[in-house]
């Protein structure tokens, strides 16, 4: 274990990934391990698939964690793609305590957006930046002059009378079968009011469905510049670990 080696964890709301990252470089060292996210994700579950990953790198060092809901200062106050058994949970203390290693436990977007800030499509960039990750659920990090502002949860936003997410993440284009374009519309009109919010400068867009820009992204009509994410699904792993190094 080199010095700026630190093991990341991505807790989605499908599967939980880790990997070893090279905090330096942005880079994995080996391959990542995934286990299906247990169901229910209650707290003691998913701290046993942390101390298995844990156990599978044969890691002693520190570690960092995303994670999908509001969290400040280790302590958990949202669930929406987790057990709700989770809210007010300190899950800092609960990962320490199952691996015996420092724990640091951050937003899953927040995480993936730190990431594509430093190594990624976000380096260099400047002005409002927007990072939205499609997935089983739809996270949010937005930086202003490369600053987080932390747990902004615009997924959650209401879109046509409903919560956003409900309808435009890519669980829910799976769950509906529905084709590239329609979806896209939907995702669109997402853009658009976002658009309308914050005048962006930038749209980086990550996430399981940033591997398939090409089949949607030619769809998005909204003004602001968008790019896909460089780390792809790789980016929480990447941006946990990152912000184990920071704190």
């Amino acid at each position: 274990m080199k010095k700026d080696e630190i093991l990341g964890i991505d807790i989605g709301g499908s599967g939980i990934k880790g990997a070893i990252v090279d905090t330096a470089t942005g880079e994995l060292v080996g391959m990542r391990h995934r286990i299906d996210t247990p169901k229910p994700a209650t707290p003691d579950a998913i701290a046993e698939i942390i101390l298995q990953i844990t156990k599978h790198f044969k890691w002693k060092g520190d570690i960092g964690c995303g994670f999908p809901a509001v969290v400040q200062n280790g302590l958990v106050y949202t669930a929406s793609n987790i057990d709700t058994s989770w809210i007010n949970i300190n899950a800092k203390k609960l990962f320490s305590k199952a691996t015996g290693l420092t724990v640091t436990v951050v937003n899953d977007a927040d995480v993936a957006g730190l990431a594509e800030m430093k190594f990624g499509a976000g380096k260099k960039q400047r002005g409002v930046v927007i990072l939205i990750t499609i997935g089983t659920g739809i996270g949010t990090a937005i930086f202003t002059q490369g600053k987080l502002l932390p747990n902004t949860e615009f997924g959650h936003i209401q879109l046509n009378g409903a919560i956003a997410e409900n309808s435009i993440s890519d669980a829910a284009r799976k769950r509906e079968e529905l084709d590239w374009e329609t979806w896209a519309k939907r995702f669109n009109e997402y853009l658009v009011l976002l658009e309308k919010l914050f005048y962006p400068d930038l749209f980086i867009l990550g996430g399981g469905a940033s591997k398939k820009t090409d089949k949607f992204m030619h769809l998005l009509t909204v003004n602001t510049k968008i790019i896909p994410a460089k780390l792809q699904n790789n980016a929480g792993i990447v941006g946990a670990a990152l912000t184990a190094k920071i704190n």
